[in-house]
């Protein structure tokens, strides 16, 4: 059965844009559109008490003058809808865990803000176990031609990363696109730093084709199962979010991982995600590692 590429609706325009998003994918990979739309009942407004059936019409009707809207644009897209009255969070992660891909508004340049109010983005972002993709209101189909590449941020070991390449190939060959995949390295600090390895790294070439192999191994099976999927190697020193925002011009997708870390204050997913969801102009794939 194929997973449907689920949306969270909140009637802002970020939420909108994730909408119109999330319908052009459905459309690319053949897959069922499910919108999500969470709501509160607020008790009593400033102009008096308003119904919980009133409040709950307001949300079916946005809900559906939002798919009605997608509808037009894409006929034969299969549409189901979810109007959910309570936790958001609990909506969303439900969305995400039968989905191929959930799709939420940002904001951007700030907190991740539509229906990822305070806490609850973060939550999601650091717990869903599928991709979640964030878009902006200013997002436009046309950002999504060929010769926009997806890029995609591989670190560690080839097992470590090969959920998020796996993302960009598929987006990719979806697309007809481009794979930028980027690694970066920095030099090592002083509490690593071994005299003995570093003269090994110089007499070998340096630093950088060690980089560069392990590039080339963490992409190779994707290589293999997606031949026609074009692909440029990006190796560079400095922070991994600087270079990834660096490149970032060219992008109609970026993809990033996170592995998820809770504190005191709740869920954090990194520093890379962090910075790259806040400045990056394009739609951003998160992807936890397994």
């Amino acid at each position: 059965m194929t997973r449907p590429i689920s949306a969270g609706l909140d009637g802002s325009q970020e939420s909108l844009a994730a909408l119109a998003w999330a319908a052009r994918e459905a459309v690319r990979r053949g897959a069922p559109l499910h919108v999500v739309h969470a709501w509160r009942f607020q008790g009593q407004g400033v102009a008096g008490t308003v119904e919980r059936e009133t409040q709950e019409g307001w949300a079916r009707d946005a809900l559906a003058e939002a798919v009605d809207t997608v509808t037009e644009r894409h006929p034969g897209l299969t549409v189901t809808t979810d109007l959910h009255e309570g936790d958001a969070v609990a909506a969303l992660l439900a969305a995400a865990a039968d989905a191929e891909t959930l799709v939420l508004g940002s904001r951007g340049h700030g907190p991740v803000v539509g229906f990822l109010l305070g806490s609850v983005g973060q939550q999601v972002i650091a717990e869903a176990t599928r991709p979640v993709v964030l878009v902006r209101a200013g997002d436009e189909a046309a950002a999504e031609a060929a010769d926009r590449e997806v890029v995609v941020g591989q670190q560690g070991e080839p097992e470590d990363s090969a959920d998020v390449v796996g993302v960009a190939f598929e987006a990719a060959a979806a697309r007809g696109a481009t794979v930028r995949a980027v690694r970066a390295w920095t030099l090592p600090t002083v509490f690593t730093y071994s005299p003995g390895s570093m003269a090994l790294a110089d007499e070998a070439g340096g630093l950088e084709q060690y980089e560069r192999k392990a590039l080339g191994e963490a992409l190779a099976p994707w290589r293999a199962r997606f031949p026609d999927v074009p692909v440029v190697e990006h190796v560079e020193m400095g922070s991994a979010g600087q270079v990834l925002l660096s490149v970032s011009a060219n992008a109609q997708l970026m993809v990033v991982g996170r592995r998820a870390r809770r504190s005191a204050v709740g869920a954090r997913i990194g520093s890379v995600a962090h910075g790259v969801l806040h400045h990056a102009e394009c739609p951003v794939a998160v992807v936890p590692h397994t």
